[in-house]
C-alpha cells in the first residue's frame, strides 16, 4: 500500500540513501523516517510534505535521462554511453585530447536508449562536445600505479615506516633555529627518511598534513583539518630556505627560554609550541623580502599565482579567523562569524582582504613555506633510493567549521558527519564531527572537488592513504547532533571516483592505499584489488576466528593484495598489547565495553598472548617451545610481519622503537594525550638505537629493496 512513508522510502532509495542494512552481527537494520528526512533535507530535498516528497521524486527522474553530466568517465577503448532526452537516433561528435588532437565520428543510439561512444584508448581529461552540448570525458586506467610500476616491474616486497611527524624531535640547537622545538617538522622528516633510505626502507608513510587553524593551535588533531588543499605551515622549517635568519628571527622575539623549554618535553603543548613558531615565522615575514634572495621572492610570487582562488580564499579564511579571535576570543569557526562574513563570495570578505593585504600575504607565505619544505623531503627521499618516497595521509573530512567547509558550501555537508554504525569494537557507533563531499554536488559540478583533493594528497608523494575508503562506495553519515546509531548509509559513485583515482595515481606516478577497516561492503575489497588499489591488513585483525585465542593467520596466509602493518595509529603498539597497557587505560577512562571488567579483558588478552607466541614459534620467528616471556617479542613481531607476500610492510616508529603508548586512544579527546607523544631519541640518533638498528637490519634482510 502507498503512503507518505512509501514515496519517501522510494525518494531515499533514488537519492542513494539506504533504508535497509545490515549490520556488524549480521541483522537487518530499518531507517527510521524521521532520519530519512533529516538526511535527505540536507542532500537537497524538500522533504517536509507529501507533495514535497513527490515534487522531488519527479525530478529525479526526469533528471536521470537528461543531458550529458558535467563529467563523464570511461575505460580505455571501452564504448562510452551518454544519457540524452532528444529522439535523435545519431550524433555527430567532436573529442578534443587533453594533450591535443581530436577524434570526430558518430554516436548512435544503443539497446540501453543512451547514446553510444565508440570507445577512447587515450587517457586523459578530454573535451567531448555531442551536438549543441558539451563535457568532459576523463578515460582512467584500469587500474592505479602500482609498486611494481615503481619497480619498472620488479618483484615487489618492500618495506615502510608509519611516521605521526608531531612526534619527531631534532637535535635541540636546530629545533630551536626553525622555531620546531615542540613537535616535528618537514626537515626532521626529511632527516628520517635519509635515514631509513640508507637501511633500505623504500617508502615513509606519513600522518596527514593538512591545514590546520593558525590561530587556534589547539586544534591538533591531524584527522580534523581546516582544509585538505593546504598543508600545516606548522611544520614548515624556516631555516631550509632561510638560513641564518631563522634563528635570528628567535632572537629578536626573545623566544630561546620557551623554545629550550618546549624542546624538553615528553608531550607536545600544542598551543604553545604553535604560538612560539608562529612568532618566529612572523617575524621573517615582516622582513620578508628584504631578507631572501631575488630568486626566492620571485618563487614566492610564482607559487601565489599558481595557488590562484582556492589559495586566496584559505588565506583570506585564515587572515579573518585570526582577526575574530583577536577580537572576541571566540576561535569557534566561520558558523558563528557575522553574516556578512559567512560568505566568501561577499563584498565585506572582499573589503577586509583589501584592508588587511599584508595579513592575508602572511598566510600565503605559510603555505609557500610548508608546500616547499614538503617537496623537498619527497626529492630528498628519491635522491636518497627510495622508490616510493613519502605516502601521504588523506583524511576522511574537515573539520565544518574550518576553511574548505566556508569555501566549498555548495560541496560539502556540513551538518552531517561521517561515521560508522555500531559494531563489536564501538558499541555506541561513531560520529567523527567532520565534514562530506555532497555526491550530487560532486556530480554536478564534474568531481573538480573530488580531483583538487588527490592532487592536492600527491603532489608532494609517491602514494597516498585514503583514510576510511570505504566512504568511497557508501559513508554512514549521521545529523549534526543526532546519536552516531541515527545515521544512514548514503551511496558515493563509486566506479567513477576508483577511475579518477587509476587516472590521478599515473599521472603522478603514485601508489595508492585504502584503509578498508570496519564494515565493508560486500565485494569492496575485490573491487579494490582489480582497480590496484591496496587495502591493509593488520595483525591484530588478521585472526582464523574471533574467539580469544584464536589463530594469528599464518605469514603465507595474507592476502598480496593489501600492505601490512602490525598496528595503525588508533590501535595499541606490539609492546602495548603485549603489556595490556590499552587496556589499562579503557578501564581508567571508562571506555571498555557494556559489561566487562578490566579482569575479564586482561584474562582474553592473556589467551591471545600465548596464540601468538605460539604462532610466532610456529613461523620460526622464535624458538617452538620457548617459555613465554615477559617483555614483548617485538623483533619477532616485525619478522612475523615481515615474511608476509604483502608488497608493502609498514613498520609504526612506535614499534620500531618498541614503546608502549598508542598515538590516538579512540573515544577520547582530552581524557588521554591524543596526537601529542613525541619519540625518545632525535631522528639524528634514532638508528643507533639498538633495538631500532637490529630490527632495520631484520627487515632489510627478509624484505629488501629491489
Amino acid at each position: 500500500m502507498r503512503g507518505p512513508d512509501h514515496d519517501l522510502e522510494r525518494l531515499a532509495g533514488a537519492a542513494g540513501v539506504a533504508v535497509h542494512w545490515r549490520d556488524a552481527m549480521g541483522r537487518e537494520q530499518v531507517v527510521a523516517p524521521e532520519v530519512l528526512r533529516t538526511l535527505l533535507t540536507e542532500l537537497g530535498f524538500d522533504v517536509e510534505t507529501p507533495a514535497g516528497v513527490a515534487d522531488c521524486l519527479e525530478r529525479l527522474e526526469h533528471e536521470s535521462g537528461q543531458g550529458l553530466p558535467a563529467l563523464k568517465t570511461a575505460s580505455p577503448g571501452a564504448p562510452v554511453e551518454l544519457p540524452w532526452a532528444g529522439s535523435e537516433a545519431e550524433l555527430p561528435f567532436q573529442l578534443s585530447f587533453e594533450d591535443g588532437g581530436r577524434m570526430s565520428g558518430i554516436a548512435r543510439r544503443g539497446a540501453s536508449g543512451a547514446l553510444v561512444l565508440p570507445g577512447v584508448d587515450r587517457p586523459g581529461y578530454h573535451t567531448l562536445q555531442l551536438g549543441q552540448a558539451a563535457c568532459t570525458l576523463a578515460v582512467a586506467p584500469d587500474r592505479c600505479f602500482a609498486i611494481d610500476d615503481a619497480l619498472h616491474g620488479a618483484p615487489a616486497r618492500l618495506w615502510s615506516l608509519g611516521v605521526q611527524l608531531y612526534g619527531l624531535r631534532r637535535d635541540a640547537a636546530a629545533s630551536i633555529a626553525a622555531g620546531s622545538s615542540g613537535f616535528g617538522d618537514f626537515t626532521a622528516l626529511r632527516l628520517l627518511a635519509e635515514q631509513a633510505a640508507a637501511r633500505g626502507a623504500s617508502a615513509i608513510a606519513v600522518s596527514p598534513v593538512h591545514a590546520m587553524f593558525s590561530a587556534d593551535p589547539g586544534r591538533y588533531s591531524p584527522y580534523a583539518p581546516s582544509s585538505r588543499l593546504f598543508l600545516n605551515v606548522l611544520y614548515a622549517d624556516p631555516a631550509a630556505l632561510f638560513g641564518p635568519q631563522a634563528l635570528a628571527a628567535v632572537s629578536a622575539r626573545g623566544l630561546g627560554d620557551e623554545l629550550s623549554r618546549l624542546a624538553g618535553l615528553s608531550l607536545v603543548d600544542w598551543p604553545a609550541a604553535g604560538r612560539a613558531k608562529l612568532a618566529v615565522l612572523r617575524a621573517l615575514f615582516d622582513d620578508f623580502p628584504r631578507n631572501a634572495p631575488p630568486r626566492m621572492h620571485e618563487d614566492f610570487q610564482a607559487f601565489e599565482r599558481e595557488g590562484g582562488e582556492p589559495l586566496r580564499s584559505h588565506a583570506r579564511f585564515e587572515a579573518i579567523h585570526a582577526w575574530r579571535v583577536e577580537q572576541t576570543r571566540d576561535r569557534s569557526g566561520w558558523r558563528q562569524w557575522p553574516a556578512a562574513f559567512r560568505s566568501p563570495a561577499s563584498p565585506e570578505v572582499a573589503r577586509f582582504a583589501a584592508q588587511h593585504e599584508h595579513e592575508v600575504r602572511f598566510h600565503v607565505f605559510l603555505q609557500w613555506l610548508a608546500a616547499r619544505g614538503l617537496a623537498e623531503v619527497q626529492a630528498a627521499a628519491r635522491r636518497a633510493g627510495m622508490p616510493v618516497g613519502l605516502i601521504s595521509d588523506l583524511a576522511v573530512g574537515t573539520d565544518p567549521s574550518g576553511s574548505h567547509a566556508w569555501a566549498r558550501q555548495e560541496e560539502v555537508l556540513a551538518r552531517l558527519s561521517p561515521g560508522a554504525p555500531p559494531d563489536l569494537f564501538n558499541p555506541r557507533g561513531q560520529a567523527w564531527g567532520l565534514t562530506a563531499f555532497s555526491p550530487r554536488a560532486l556530480a554536478a559540478n564534474g568531481y573538480r572537488a573530488f580531483i583538487e583533493l588527490l592532487r592536492a594528497s600527491l603532489a608532494h608523494a609517491g602514494g597516498v592513504r585514503i583514510d576510511h575508503a570505504l566512504g568511497l562506495s557508501r559513508m554512514w553519515l549521521v545529523p549534526e547532533g543526532a546519536s552516531p546509531d541515527e545515521g544512514a548509509y548514503v551511496r558515493y559513485p563509486f566506479q567513477d571516483m576508483m577511475r579518477l583515482i587509476a587516472l590521478e595515481s599515473w599521472r603522478h606516478r603514485a601508489i595508492v592505499i585504502g584503509e578498508n577497516l570496519g564494515t565493508v561492503p560486500e565485494g569492496f575489497n575485490e573491487q579494490i584489488a582489480r582497480a590496484g588499489m591496496l587495502g591493509m591488513d593488520v595483525l591484530w585483525f588478521n585472526r582464523e576466528g574471533t574467539w580469544p585465542g584464536a589463530p594469528f593467520r599464518a605469514p603465507g596466509g595474507w592476502s598480496r593484495q593489501a600492505l601490512a602493518t602490525t598496528t595503525t595509529h588508533d590501535l595499541p603498539t606490539v609492546a602495548g598489547w603485549w603489556q595490556g597497557t590499552d587496556i589499562r587505560w579503557r578501564a581508567e577512562l571508562g571506555l571498555l565495553a557494556e559489561g566487562r571488567g578490566i579482569e575479564a579483558e586482561q584474562a582474553e588478552r592473556g589467551q591471545d598472548r600465548a596464540r601468538l607466541w605460539e604462532d610466532l614459534g610456529r613461523a620460526g620467528t622464535v624458538g617452538a617451545g620457548d617459555p613465554l616471556p615477559p617483555e614483548a617479542p617485538v623483533t619477532a613481531v616485525l619478522d612475523f610481519v615481515a615474511q608476509t607476500p604483502a608488497p608493502l610492510l609498514v613498520v609504526p616508529l612506535e614499534d620500531m622503537l618498541g614503546l608502549q603508548e598508542q598515538p590516538n586512544l579512540p573515544g577520547t579527546v582530552d581524557t588521554h594525550p591524543n596526537w601529542r607523544r613525541r619519540m625518545p631519541l632525535p631522528v639524528e640518533s634514532l638508528f643507533e638505537e639498538p633495538g631500532a638498528a637490529g630490527r632495520a637490519a631484520l627487515l632489510a634482510r627478509t624484505r629488501g629493496r629491489a
